[in-house]
Formats: structure tokens, C-alpha cells, sequence
């Protein structure tokens, strides 16, 4: 058996976090949740979902029962995790630690998966952010949770892995309005569209900006569109228009090198 492919982010290898993007391939399930589903949220076989997070956390080199997801519920709230929960996941949608070989995992199906590093304070963090998370904080949310367990914001690496992006992300007049009620600066995130009633809104941008917002500045990118590209990652979007009831989840993942505590901040 040969893991599952995943890509990393530059400066987060760099930094030397534990760390993957994975797409879709590389799973035991069928349908439209071939093959590598990691979501226990969708209506795929329990026993397969399992099998592809076994999967994942064996690829990033780490024990199957380090590798913590959350009940997602597109909110700002965010969890300091020390172990694996042994009940159900808490109902948040970030979570940080500074905890060696925990992995933070984030599910996503067009929405954004950010992953963080603090290399000196030793403190990672991870949060899905889709546009209602965005807009209500959740990644200035996990960057203050960051910063209680002693990371600095110039300091946090950001790296955003494969979500919808602006070309293939078409909404409404109201979702401009709603944003621009919050940040009357987000305007700059939505561009024209074919249909003069919709826009095209640039998710990541807006995503970026809140972040060096908060004082981050090491920024780095995957730029691959979910919808774009539906045969590699699992897109929300691609499963409405092909009618499909249900859809598969993409994994990204992040956790410190065991040796990593000791470079925490005094």
C-alpha cells in the first residue's frame, strides 16, 4: 500500500513542521467519496473513513490516534487541545496547541484550511474558514489562542492549502453587502462577474489581509482551486452541480516535531 499523495507548504517545511495538504487520492472509498474521504460528518462508510485518516496520519509519520479533527459548525471558536479527545469532537472550527506529535486536523470541501507555526514558541494552530467563519473572526481567533500559549504574530508562519477560489467563486449581492456592513474595505475582494447581479469573491484574499490584520507577515499559498480541479480535491460546489447528494472531505494536517517544546518562549 502506497500512502496517500500530499503536498506541503514551503515555509512550513522549512520551519520543519509535520505537515500535508492531502487531496482525494489514495482511500478505500467508493462513489463519490473516492477515495481518500477523511470526513466522519459525511454519509460514507464509518469503517472506510477511518481507514483514510489511518492512512494520512501514517504518511505524515505519525501514530493514527494523534490525529484530531473537530465537529465543524463554520463558527470563530477555537480549542486548545493537550491530548485526543476520547468522546465526540467539540463543535469548533480552530484548534492550536503546543503539544509534540498532536496532529491538528482541518476538514474542508471549498472552504479555506489555514495552517500556522510559531518555530521559536514551538506553538502550531489550524482553523477552517469558510466565508461565514471569515467574516465572524475565526482566524483572529486563532491567533489569539496562538499567542496565549506564547506564539508572536511576525513571527506565525500562515500557510492556506487548496479551498474555492475567486474565478470559480460566485456569489450574491447580499454576501457583498453582509461583508461589507463588517469591513467596508473588503469591496476590494469582490470583482465582476458574467451575471451583473453576482461577483466573484476573492475568499483568500480577504482571508490573508484579516491575518496580517492581526500582525502576520510569513504568508504562503497551495493557489489550487477545489472547484477547479474536482477529479484531485473534494468541492462542495462540483458535487451541487453534478447533482450528487453527498460529498467526500480533504484533510489537511499539522504537528510539531517531538523535539520541538524545548524552543518554546521563556
Amino acid at each position: 500500500m502506497n500512502p496517500p499523495p500530499f503536498i506541503k507548504g514551503a515555509r512550513l517545511e522549512a520551519a520543519g513542521a509535520i505537515h500535508g495538504f492531502f487531496s482525494r487520492a489514495g482511500g478505500v472509498s467508493k462513489g463519490v467519496y473516492a477515495s481518500l474521504n477523511t470526513g466522519p460528518g459525511s454519509g460514507d462508510d464509518p469503517v472506510c473513513v477511518e481507514e483514510n485518516r489511518h492512512r494520512c496520519a501514517l504518511a505524515l509519520g505519525l501514530a493514527p490516534s494523534r490525529l484530531v479533527t473537530l465537529h465543524q459548525v463554520h463558527s470563530a471558536d477555537v480549542v486548545c487541545v493537550r491530548e485526543p479527545w476520547m468522546a465526540p469532537p467539540p463543535e469548533a472550527d480552530a484548534m492550536v496547541t503546543n503539544e509534540p506529535g498532536l496532529a491538528l486536523g482541518i476538514l474542508t470541501a471549498d472552504c479555506m484550511p489555514f495552517l500556522f507555526y510559531d518555530v521559536r514558541a514551538g506553538v502550531i494552530g489550524a482553523a477552517h474558514a469558510g466565508w461565514r467563519g471569515a467574516l465572524s473572526g475565526v482566524l483572529e481567533a486563532t491567533i489569539a489562542a496562538m499567542v496565549e500559549l506564547g506564539a508572536t504574530p511576525k513571527r506565525i508562519i500562515a500557510t492556506l492549502g487548496p479551498c474555492l477560489r475567486q474565478p470559480n467563486f460566485e456569489v450574491g449581492m447580499d454576501l457583498v453587502d453582509t461583508f461589507m456592513e463588517c469591513f467596508p474595505q473588503s469591496n476590494r475582494f469582490f470583482s465582476m462577474a458574467p451575471q451583473p447581479d453576482k461577483r466573484l469573491f476573492d475568499l483568500a484574499g480577504f482571508g490573508f489581509w484579516r491575518l496580517h490584520e492581526q500582525g502576520l507577515a510569513i504568508f504562503d499559498d497551495a493557489e489550487m482551486c477545489t472547484l477547479a480541479q474536482p477529479a484531485d480535491y473534494f468541492s462542495y460546489r462540483a458535487t451541487r452541480r453534478a447533482g450528487d447528494k453527498d460529498y467526500g472531505r480533504n484533510l489537511s494536517a499539522i504537528a510539531l516535531q517531538s523535539a520541538e517544546k524545548s524552543h518554546q518562549v521563556s
